[in-house]
């Protein structure tokens, strides 16, 4: 499959993330446009599982870059760009037996003195929104307890340079559990 994404900045406040896709045997490609607008603040439940934490976009720098992981016939990645402007933005697609299945738009944004992950799986509008929780040098947790399934994503940069991302719900859900390399480039 051959990817090509292009950001382009239409406003102060406006990004088009464009896609554009095309497995072997597609006569034409594929593009997916998708617009972020900075907005003010997000509605979040106000429990304490959910209370938002102070923290800058630049504290996220070791997320940046292109990682990828595989499980059996699967591969999933997720390219993330450089904090700037007070957000970083990332694509992800998960691709099996050959054939892209699933993708997903990402904007981490500065608000309200903290971080908000917002997530648009296959494009999907509006993004629903999970609010920073918790964050360490190497780890961080988004929360929206919400939200159906995920109502947690956990990233964990291993000692060895891997990536863990951790997606669950409620506690009859279970976890699902991605494993990237960094990759060069």
């Amino acid at each position: 499959m051959d990817v090509k994404t292009i950001f382009r900045l239409r406003a102060p406040d406006t990004m088009a993330v464009e896609m554009t896709f095309r497995n072997p045997g597609m006569i034409e490609p594929r593009t997916v446009t998708t617009l972020y607008r900075k907005t003010g603040a997000a509605a979040f439940p106000s429990t304490s599982s959910a209370l938002r934490l102070a923290a800058r976009i630049g504290q996220l720098e070791w997320l940046g870059g292109t990682w990828i992981g595989t499980t059996g016939t699967s591969t999933f990645e997720e390219r993330w760009t450089p904090p700037a402007g007070g957000s970083m933005l990332a694509v992800a697609r998960t691709i099996r037996g050959g054939v892209m299945n699933a993708f997903e738009f990402i904007c981490i944004v500065e608000r309200d003195a903290g971080l908000v992950y917002q997530a648009m799986p296959n494009g999907r509008q509006p993004a629903t929104d999970f609010a920073l929780t918790k964050i360490e040098p190497s780890s961080l947790i988004f929360e929206n307890p919400a939200h159906d399934f995920p109502r947690m994503i956990r990233y964990t940069l291993g000692a060895d340079g891997t990536l863990e991302a951790v997606i669950s719900g409620s506690e009859k859900q279970k976890p699902v559990t991605f494993r990237f390399k960094k990759h060069p480039g």
